[in-house]
């Protein structure tokens, strides 16, 4: 059995072609998971995907066969609990899981050698993003058109091409923002994975495991939807029907819509519970900036919704023409437009 990738590399990337020529050099069938000695798999995978559905990114690290079975396990599981809102935010967390390890492969791996069989792998094969990266000094670049496919997703200033080192037509970036650009994409990839499944017959363990964790969270998705979207201005509107969706809103576009429920008169349990619907969801954490925002925690300085004009320069801005003279969404609906 060829593997081109190392066993190691194999256990953090489980999704990579490699590994699924394993499982089918194996000659490995899903009735096998109802052995016995299997149900470690099967826990395993259930321990993971609980992690990801509390907003944590599941670290732990086996030998590859255990991984790979444990990931495709997990994939199982997502399709048979068969809630769109855990698909996405599993998706994402894998996808982060991979950043954590990418990120500190191609920074601390001493082969050269691996390092571009990496980035071959992940960034060339899977995404087809021509990237030249210098394993000395750990700086990559790529083509302008390249790398504006994949930032116009990221509404943080420090994304924008002028706040970026350009050269000859390239885009120059450290390891950690490379890795972190393709995120979207390999969560996306993991998603449509998940959606493209085609399973008749799940072992009969793994559907009684998915029956379990389909009890015990369905619960917690059931406000999706909930809220209705009025006469909220339209960058507000965007940003709730983005959450609606189980899309995952950069910091700039929570910023925007945690300040503005603020300043309406939402309480920061109101907020909270808007965000519940996002992917990455972590009480604990969404808590703490809600109430820093509100000004009970932190500076205690209570913060102002974002400016029309700081808006648009961070492409958070969808005006209409109601929106005509406006200089803060605050102002939306409060007086006539002349």
């Amino acid at each position: 059995m060829s593997i081109k990738l190392g066993s190691s590399e194999l256990a953090k990337y489980p999704f990579l072609q490699e590994a699924s020529d394993y499982i089918q050099e194996t000659k490995f069938g899903f009735d096998e998971f109802d052995r016995p000695e299997m149900i470690h798999i099967i826990n395993r995978a259930a321990e993971k995907l609980e992690n990801e559905l509390k907003g944590k990114v599941y670290s732990n690290l086996d030998e590859y066969e255990i991984e790979i079975m444990t990931f495709l396990v997990s994939l199982l599981l997502i399709k048979s609990i068969g809630l769109e809102e855990v698909s996405k935010k599993c998706s994402l967390f894998e996808a982060m899981r991979v950043e954590k390890f990418l990120s500190s492969d191609l920074s601390n791996e001493r082969s050269s050698q691996k390092k571009r069989l990496l980035v071959e792998k992940i960034f060339q094969e899977l995404f087809n993003i021509n990237i030249d990266f210098d394993s000395k000094s750990s700086i990559c670049k790529l083509s302008v058109p390249d790398y504006l496919h994949r930032a116009s997703r990221m509404h943080e200033q420090e994304w924008k091409l002028i706040n970026r080192s350009v050269k000859n037509g390239f885009v120059y970036l450290d390891i950690d923002e490379a890795v972190r650009l393709v995120r979207n994409e390999l969560s996306n990839l993991i998603y449509t994975r998940i959606k493209n499944m085609k399973v008749y017959d799940v072992p009969i363990s793994i559907k009684l495991k998915a029956d379990e964790l389909r009890k015990k969270y369905a619960g917690h998705y059931v406000h999706r939807n909930q809220f209705k979207i009025l006469d909220y201005p339209p960058c507000i509107k965007h940003a709730m029907e983005a959450i609606n969706k189980g899309e995952n809103l950069p910091h700039s576009a929570r910023f925007m819509l945690a300040t503005y429920m603020l300043a309406i008169g939402k309480t920061e349990e109101n907020v909270i519970e808007i965000f519940k619907n996002s992917p990455d969801y972590n009480e604990k954490i969404t808590r703490y900036q809600v109430e820093h925002l509100a000004g009970k925690k932190g500076s205690h300085i209570k913060y102002s919704v974002p400016s029309c004009d700081r808006l648009k320069s961070e492409d958070l801005c969808y005006a209409v023409r109601e929106c005509e003279n406006l200089i803060n969404p605050i102002q939306f609906g409060r007086r006539k437009i002349t």
